[in-house]
């Protein structure tokens, strides 16, 4: 870790907690910072406030009292959740307080260059895809940042003979100024989380942040599938590679079946361990990530033909009697429904979906739904879900969770189907989050694979 002194005996605010909240109130006090924590859960709720307080880190629970900025805060750390209409925010950027997130420390210690992955959708599995790559050719990669590590903890133990693998989140990049990666990639722009950023315009502009320090000795990766893409590689100063999976580029590509790099055949696209064009173009951001670290095009090939995928994300389950399933909680809109069934049969997918009613009817999924086996509904949003199912012309049961719709889908299929949870919507009117909707899916596969052994 280096050893900097830019917050030594500087005042600073950790504006919410969770891990990474966590991690960057201790990283700060390590480097001589007087910080102050606020959280609004309550004290006695707050294992974590608890911790820090018994660790010597003033912590104000239970609320937001704007009167704490009175105090000459030499910056904000905020938790990328917390929006920035915030009045605790608000208030800070208006009195010319800096407002950071724990990414910008990571990247002032890090002693390890920095490889950033963000993006509308993929970036998970992309990160993931990359680690497992680098990890195969012979370097230390450490998974970090959006994915579920604070990037600040496992920056304060890298090496430079490590290489952080960091996932970002738009939330993320709204709060850097420094932060510079060695490579990053930018797996596709899709409009999402407009309800925090306003409109796409301002989401767009959050996600470029990962650029704005990067020069010529950097390198940009981005998907050319997209003309917004194209559009924004006029605008940068790092050295651009390009991948696509609908034509040849300067870069990463498909080709009749091939995943290529600058004319050099890496892998036959039908050998990668998940499927799906979407999982295609997460590969193809992995070679172009691997080849320009000089790894070999073996250790490519072996790491993406075994790759089973990131948990809740078009996660391979297993088989039960040769039906194959697949948890894809994680998808919770149209879009990512989508791209999960490009990559199978329609015929032989029973497609558990439905969920959290937010107003919205998927008429935009109907043509994808179009020739399905089978779809299982659940949740809230049952009769628009209904809706998009009659209008494909696709046979449809009701099932009154996920875990009843995993066994419903399983008796109506045959050997060589696909059991496909991935329901378009939001979990939060059964479950607190899409991971535990997944986890349900995976202790009902579980149950049905004990009872067919």
């Amino acid at each position: 870790m280096k050893e900097i002194t830019t917050f030594k005996n500087q005042k600073v605010l950790v504006l919410g907690l969770a891990k990474s909240g966590e991690s960057a109130a201790r990283l700060l006090t390590r480097l001589g910072a007087i910080v102050t924590v606020n959280d609004g859960k309550p004290f006695e709720e707050n294992r974590s406030a608890q911790t820090l307080l018994e660790g010597g880190i003033k912590v104000i629970c239970g609320g937001h009292p704007l009167e704490l900025l009175e105090e000459e805060f030499a910056c904000v750390v905020k938790n990328p959740g917390i929006p920035y209409t915030n009045p605790m925010v608000a208030k800070a950027l208006d009195k010319g307080i800096p407002v950071l997130t724990e990414v910008e420390l990571a990247y002032l210690v890090s002693e390890a260059p920095i490889v950033g992955i963000t993006g509308s959708n993929g970036k998970t599995t992309t990160t993931t895809m990359i680690a497992d790559v680098l990890n195969a050719g012979g370097q230390t990669a450490l998974l970090c940042g959006n994915i579920g590590f604070p990037a600040s903890s496992v920056a304060q133990e890298a090496t430079a003979e490590d290489v952080l693998v960091m996932e970002l989140s738009s939330f993320q990049l709204m709060g850097v100024d420094q932060f510079r990666p060695k490579i990053a990639v930018v797996t596709n722009l899709m409009p999402s989380h407009l309800d925090y950023h306003g409109d796409f315009e301002a989401y767009v502009a959050a996600k470029w942040h990962i650029q704005d320090q990067m020069t010529a000795q950097d390198t940009l990766i981005l998907n050319m599938t997209q003309e917004l893409a194209r559009n924004l590689a006029q605008k940068t100063k790092a050295r651009l590679i390009s991948f696509s999976s609908q034509e040849k580029v300067e870069g990463a590509y498909l080709q009749e079946g091939v995943l290529y790099f600058k004319d050099e055949p890496i892998m036959p696209a039908d050998s990668l361990g998940v499927p799906g064009l979407h999982n295609v173009e997460n590969a193809l951001a992995t070679i172009a990530v691997a080849k320009t670290l000089g790894i070999s095009n073996q250790a490519i090939a072996e790491t993406l033909s075994h790759f089973g995928g990131v948990k809740h994300r078009l996660q391979y389950v297993g088989e039960i009697n040769h039906v194959a399933f697949y948890n894809d909680s994680k998808s919770t809109n149209s879009l990512a429904t989508q791209k999960a069934l490009s990559g199978f049969d329609p015929q032989k997918v029973l497609l558990i979906a439905g969920g959290l009613d937010r107003g919205n009817e998927f008429d935009d999924l109907v043509p994808d739904l179009r020739g399905l086996k089978q779809m299982v509904i659940v949740g809230e949003s049952t009769p628009r879900m209904v809706r998009a199912a009659q209008a494909a012309g696709v046979p449809y049961s009701l099932a009154q969770d996920v875990a009843d719709a995993a066994k419903k889908a399983f008796e109506l299929a045959s050997p060589g189907d696909v059991v496909l949870l991935s329901p378009a919507n939001a979990s939060w009117d059964m479950y607190a989050n899409f991971e535990v909707r997944g986890d349900s899916f995976l202790a009902a596969y579980e149950e049905l694979k004990a009872e067919n052994q």
